[in-house]
């Protein structure tokens, strides 16, 4: 599997506080090995779009799609509480 980064997804990473960018980092080598590991709590965010959701870290989230071999990263944001 290959992870490609949306444009939008490139610049909020590149605005995320240096430990959000380093736990993401961590994450997308969970998610390209196993998309069931249990660090990134996985789940389908939206079914009608086919779009997941997955854990940075307690506080942040990425969203993604799976597109044959890629999955393809379209944002990451603060976790509501």
């Amino acid at each position: 599997m290959t992870v490609h980064l949306s444009q939008r997804a490139i610049e909020q990473l590149a605005g995320a506080p240096l430990p959000v960018q380093k736990a993401f980092i961590k994450q997308m080598n969970f998610l390209v090995r196993n998309l069931n590991h249990p660090g990134l709590h996985a789940k389908k965010y939206d079914e009608s779009k086919d779009r997941w959701q997955a854990r940075i870290d307690q506080d942040w989230r990425f969203y993604f799609q799976i597109d044959g071999d890629t999955y393809r990263i379209s944002e990451l944001k603060p976790h509501p509480k």
